[in-house]
């Protein structure tokens, strides 16, 4: 039986053919696989495709859509920037290990939500598709920083997507800890030095997302397989939230009455909603995120009842904050001062000490919002919420029971904003 740890490394033999043609009608859209010629383990020039797909067993393919474009309706779609699928020799300053299809659909979301953010420097941390940390501040330096330690644990091994260039004490940062890919718009001299001292850190310069952070949201075609070897086809969503201008303060009428929301969020509120919406769709659902002072707080992913979403969120606030707590009083996280106690290694009382600070800090969530990617159904989401300290909400509406998430908020003068738009990620 071959190891897996030599089929993380062995890129899989594919048989995709070179090129691949989609019909759609009398109108055709024309794909060319890419390929990439780097040195392989032993030094050898190799010129090959995906390391794997999902997993070191499932051969894969990338393709990018080269020529055609497609008219449905009164709509007209063609071939996007060249990002991800663009991606050259040129673009990567290092290799690292062969890219596989992972490290590629990260980049494609920690994009996804940066182009969202606005013009001031942002992060976005990735793993399995889903944001780790996302931050938006003055500086990149403090963007990484923030977005790193709102989920350090989880950001090991993750893709570092930045908006602005990376400077010297940015890649400082980044080089001190453990990741896979790191994308920038462009590196500032010395820092390329100091990020390659990581081997296996895959460094890509991406000078289109100028170009593409700037451009407007277009629709595209995504595909998706049923299992049975048939494809659903859709497009992909633009967002009608772009500014806290477009928020719409809540109001149901229900039973002959209605109820509209007391307070509208603040300034600030404003700011951290329009955030905790635009991470809110990155994240597959349903998804809930919790955000403060521009830096993610907590993410609920993937849960099936979005009561259990927020209390996803709650549970990971709380942990997070703990972990943060424990590192930077003893320079160890929270599991392993968790493993020293129960071997009777360190006293009990530090862990004590650190969960006892955390519960009174409620998991930092005093002062957050949260965002839904799909309506409160009920109001224990949103209760479960407030009564953490949130302060705003923001939603899309819809429920028939909005009136009562409503009431929740305005019992406890919180703001609550409808979006009008769902926006559901599988």
């Amino acid at each position: 039986m071959t190891s897996i740890r030599k089929a993380y490394k062995t890129i899989l033999k594919e048989f995709f053919p070179e090129n691949l043609t989609i019909s759609f009608g009398d109108q055709e859209l024309v794909f060319r696989k890419r390929m990439w010629t780097i040195a392989d383990s032993e030094g050898n020039q190799v010129h090959e495709g995906l390391r794997y797909g999902d997993n070191p067993d499932q051969m894969a393919a990338m393709y990018q859509w080269t020529s055609g474009d497609l008219k449905l309706g009164e709509l007209k779609i063609k071939p996007g920037i060249p990002l991800v699928s663009g991606l050259s020799e040129k673009h990567f300053i290092q290799f690292g290990k062969h890219p596989g299809k992972t490290n590629l659909t990260d980049i494609t979301a920690g994009l996804n939500i940066v182009k969202l953010t606005g013009d001031k420097p942002a992060v976005a941390i990735i793993k399995h598709n889903n944001p780790c940390g996302v931050a938006v501040s003055d500086s990149i330096l403090d963007s990484y920083q923030k977005a790193y330690y709102a989920d350090r644990i989880a950001a090991m091994g993750g893709c570092v997507v930045l908006s602005k260039s990376c400077d010297i004490e940015t890649a400082r940062a980044i080089s001190n800890s453990y990741s896979e890919v790191i994308v920038a718009p462009d590196y500032e001299e010395g820092s390329i030095e100091i990020l390659s001292s990581r081997k296996n850190l895959r460094i890509i310069v991406m000078k289109e997302m100028f170009d593409f952070l700037k451009a407007p949201v277009e629709p595209s075609l995504r595909f998706t397989p049923t299992g049975d070897g048939g494809i659903i086809v859709e497009l992909t969503q633009v967002p009608l939230i772009t500014s806290a201008d477009d928020f719409i303060p809540a109001s149901h009428k229900y039973g002959g009455k209605t109820y509209d929301i007391k307070r509208l969020p603040d300034e600030r509120e404003q700011q951290d909603l329009l955030l905790a919406w635009h991470v809110a769709s990155g994240v597959t659902s349903n998804s809930i995120v919790m955000v403060k002072n521009g830096v993610t707080v907590a993410i609920g992913t993937g849960e099936q009842d979005r009561v259990g979403a927020v209390r996803l969120a709650v549970e990971k606030a709380y942990t997070k904050h703990a972990d943060t707590i424990c590192f930077n009083r003893t320079g160890k996280s929270l599991f392993q001062l968790e493993l020293e106690v129960s071997k009777n290694l360190t006293p009990r009382s530090e862990l004590d000490d650190i969960l006892e600070q955390t519960r009174e800090e409620k998991g930092g969530l005093t002062g957050a919002v949260i965002a839904s990617d799909g309506f409160f159904p009920f109001r224990d989401g949103v209760d479960t919420a407030l009564n953490e300290g949130i302060t705003a909400v923001i939603q899309p509406g819809g429920s028939i029971n909005d009136y009562e998430s409503i009431e929740s908020c305005n019992e406890k003068n919180a703001a609550m904003v409808f979006t009008n738009q769902r926006v559901f990620r599988h």
